[in-house]
Parts: C-alpha cells; structure tokens; sequence
C-alpha cells in the first residue's frame, strides 16, 4: 500500500538512489521501483545489486555511458518524421554506450550471471552506428562524406561564395561607393549579402533593399551587380539543404529499421543504470546484502518462524556519523516486541529503521546494516506512525490512529509486518491501554507478527505476562537527560517522567507529592 511506504519514507530513498542514475530512463526505474512480495523476485533483485557491487570494484568507471532517451525518436522514426542530426547522435551515442557496457559485463557472465542476462538483450546495430557516424561529425553537422552530390554542392557553394565575395570587396574597396557607406563591411540579411548605406544615399548605389537600422539612418542594400550570384548561392544553398534532409530521411529509415533492437537495448540500459545506481547507493550507505529467510516453521523449541534479525541497523536518512545502530529481531520465542522508553529516545525511529529497510530489502537494496543481518519477505507492510491529526477530517489524534488501525486489521495476515507507534494513545490511558492490549491478542491470535510504541505500564506487564509477547526499550541517560537511543530486546523501559521534570527544576516537594 503506497500510504504506508509513503509514511516509511521510502519516496526518499529512492530520490537518492535516483541521483546514482545515468540517464533519464534509468532515473525513472528507480523513482518506480516498489518492493516485491515474491521470495524468487527479491533474491534475483538483490544478486543484481550484489553483482553490480562487485561489478564496480573491479571497474570503478563502468557506466551506461552516454545513453540518452531516445523512445521518442523512435517512435518518430515509426512513422516516418525525420529525426534531427542531433537526434542521430544521440541515438548513436545510446548504441556505443550500449556497446560498451555489454562488452565489460557479458564476457565476465560467470562472475555476474544475473546482469549478463541483461546486458545480453543489448544490441549493438554496428552497421547503423557507423552509418550515422560516416555522415555526422561531433558537432552535429552532416559532413561532404556524407554522399557525393553533397560534397559537390558545397564545393559550387564554396565557389559562387567567394565570387559573391570578390565582388563585394571591390565595390566595396571602391572610391565611387565608399562615401556612400555607413561602414566598409559586407553582412547579410535574409540569406543574401548585402552593404550598410546611408540612407540619404538611397539609389545612388542601385539594388534590392532587405533592412534597415533601428534609427533608418542605414539600409541594407544587396547591390544590383551581384543579384545574379546571389541568386545562384541561394539556388546551391536551397540544394544543399535538400540533399541533407534527404541523407536525414535514409537514416531515419535505417533508425526505423532498427527500432525494436534500439528500444530493447535502453530498456537493458535503464535495467543496467538501475543495478549500477543500487551499488553506488550501498557503497555511499556503507549497505551490506543481507540474508534471504525462507518463511520456514519454527525451528527446534521456537515457537515462531524468524522474522527478521538486524544487527547494527541504522536508519538511512540519519545522519550517518551520528545516527546510533540499532539490534532488533522479530520471531523465535516472540511475535510481537513492545519498545518503552521516553519521548524523544528514539522508539518510533527504532519502528522506522525497520520498516524501512525492509521495504529497501524488498526492492533490492542493501541495507545500513552489519553482517548476519536477514529479513523474511513480507506480503504487506502497514505502518501507522506519527500524529496524522486532519482538520479537515475532524478526526482527532486517537481517531486518526484507530482508523489507521482498523483499516491494517482488515488486511494484514500472518505473512506481513505490522508497526503500530504509541499504540492506544490519544484518549483515557486505561481504556487506551485495553485497546492496545485486545489488539495484540487479536495479532497474536492471527500469527501477525508487530512492533509496537508504547509509553502504558499496563503494556510492559502484558508483554512479561504473555506468551509470543517481548518488551525492549530504548535507554535514557537520566544524568545527562539524553537518550542514548540504543535498543535492548528483553527489558521494558521507564518513562523517566520523575527524573526529568526533577532535573528540570520542579520543586521536590511536588515531585514528592
């Protein structure tokens, strides 16, 4: 369910694994990718990431290259509107990226089985490639090479220009015209050459008037003696340009030709951008691969399957140089641990970190976490976090959180991960401490394995009472009234309301009372 994604923060992540991207089409796989429910699907996306791991320590400089979007050039192509030069090169530029990435990555398939098989759909189109190269250089321009009836265009082109030229140098170098100039240079307008007169010397130079000044105190003039060869430079210039629209147009038809292989390989580009970016993000995250458990019964005495087993897990979005790893696991002896502790000490960033890397888990990411962390795949994970208190709804703090609540009941099943903050909160403390108690044992009941917040007393006696029930907590330094925000499984937390509101100054006569 996007909601409860969009409550783990997962859009975050993947706008900064969006930021290892390439190129456009790869960026839009990773701000779409989604955690998966398949076992199978989650164990290939993780090989993925781990051989791309690998991929770049061994080949730090490997990347996509200078692969560009070019679906809708192909899709012009399809139906015949000419692609730009620009456009063939970029869909050149796609293709040698292509090129390149498959020749590092198919030749090594044994060491990286999973984006071999990926990079095997690149297709090369060697001949298209060398075409559109034999035609247009780098800068975009169609070069002489390109077909003899252009290379002999441009050399007439290059003829008439200079007689076009000679000829105005000598008008112009002339002492009859001079003091008709505002200026001895040659410019053009509208294609043609023309020379700066001053306007109160209109006609004393015949010829064609094509602009004039901002103030009208200069015309532009292309003089009569040179109409002719201006003609004909236009006539070669009207013929080049055809003769490049028509060298356009074959290799659009080529590109057409190709379309499908084109399309095929950005796809196994984007695949690829997406793999290397997933490496880039666990390298950046300091990100191990974690195991994959099976969802198998519970082993020997253990009356649950395990869950999951963090070891040193930090949340992603914290501050990696101050953020404080967490120890948690799910399963085994407990379906359901209840984290205590005070407010500010870090029990909703505990359900957070959990949930969040699961859902990263899920979508093929390593995780911020150490060696030996696993995780099961999970077919839903609801989240209900934080005060989401609406206006406009007229629903109160307890309310949000109920329908929250009632709506992940309907839905979750044993095979999904619940994570409940302060649950219970918001109204009468017995009667929230009941509810939160009767949804446990409605959890419990069901096999739905959960983490919950919680601050009842009420709650820390359940969980030593019950059985698949586990208190945690989260420490407090009462000297220093910081958290330590350290997680320990096993133990309930205190609240420290006393302690604090004595360090703070209130008088002990209160506290006392």
């Amino acid at each position: 369910n996007p909601k409860y994604l969009q409550t783990l923060e997962l859009n975050k992540i993947l706008e900064r694994l969006a930021e290892h991207t390439s190129f456009s089409v790869g960026r839009e796989l990773a701000l779409a990718l989604r955690p998966s429910i398949d076992t199978e699907t989650v164990r290939s996306r993780q090989r993925e990431t781990a051989e791309a791991k690998r991929l770049v320590s061994v080949n730090p400089g490997v990347t996509v290259g200078g692969a560009r979007d070019v679906r809708p050039l192909l899709k012009n192509a399809e139906v015949g509107a000419m692609i730009d030069a620009q456009g063939l090169l970029d869909i050149q530029s796609t293709l040698l990226g292509g090129k390149g990435l498959r020749r590092a990555i198919v030749p090594n398939a044994a060491d990286y089985p999973s984006l071999a098989e990926i990079a095997q759909r690149i297709e090369e189109c060697p001949k298209l490639v060398a075409e559109i190269g034999r035609c247009i250089n780098d800068r975009g321009e169609v070069m002489d090479s390109a077909s003899p009836a252009l290379a002999r265009i441009r050399r007439e082109l290059a003829v008439a220009r200079d007689r076009m030229l000679d000829r105005l140098n000598r008008l112009v170098g002339s002492s009859e015209a001079g003091s008709y100039l505002q200026e001895m240079l040659i410019t053009q307008r509208g294609g043609r050459y023309v020379i700066p007169i001053k306007a109160e010397f209109k006609g004393r130079i015949p010829g064609i008037v094509h602009d004039q000044s901002a103030s009208g105190a200069t015309l532009f003039v292309e003089p009569i003696a040179v109409v002719e060869l201006g003609n004909r430079l236009r006539e070669l210039q009207l013929d080049e340009q055809r003769e490049i629209e028509r060298i356009l147009r074959e290799l659009t038809a080529d590109v057409a030709e190709h379309s499908v292989a084109i399309g095929l390989t950005v796809q196994a580009l984007a695949e690829l951008d997406l793999a290397l970016a997933k490496a880039e993000y666990a390298f950046e995250s300091r990100c191990v691969e974690p195991d994959v458990l099976d969802g198998s019964p519970p082993k020997g005495d253990a009356p649950y399957a395990t869950y999951l087993q963090l070891v040193r897990a930090r949340h992603p979005l914290l501050p990696a140089e101050t953020v404080v790893p967490i120890d948690v696991h799910l399963g085994g002896e407990f379906l359901a641990l209840i984290i205590t502790g005070p407010n500010t000490g870090g029990k909703t960033v505990a359900l957070k970190t959990v949930g969040l890397l699961a859902a990263m888990f899920q979508c093929g990411l390593q995780i911020p976490a150490g060696d030996g962390s696993a995780l099961r795949v999970f077919s839903g994970l609801y989240a209900d976090i934080g005060d989401e208190q609406s206006i406009e709804q007229s629903l109160s703090t307890f309310s949000s959180h109920m329908s929250n609540i009632v709506s992940i009941l309907a839905e979750a099943d044993a095979d999904s991960l619940v994570l409940l903050d302060e649950l219970g909160a918001g109204t009468d403390p017995t009667e929230g401490s009941a509810l939160g108690q009767a949804i446990l044992m409605e959890l419990l009941e069901r096999r739905v394995p959960a983490m919950v917040t919680t601050h009842y007393n009420e709650l820390k006696l359940f969980a030593q009472a019950t059985a698949g029930v586990q208190n945690a907590s989260v420490e407090f330094d009462v000297a220093t009234l910081a958290p330590t925000y350290r997680l320990t499984v096993g133990l309930p937390g205190r609240s420290n309301a006393f302690a604090i509101a004595r360090r703070l100054g209130l008088p002990e006569e209160i506290i006392t009372e």
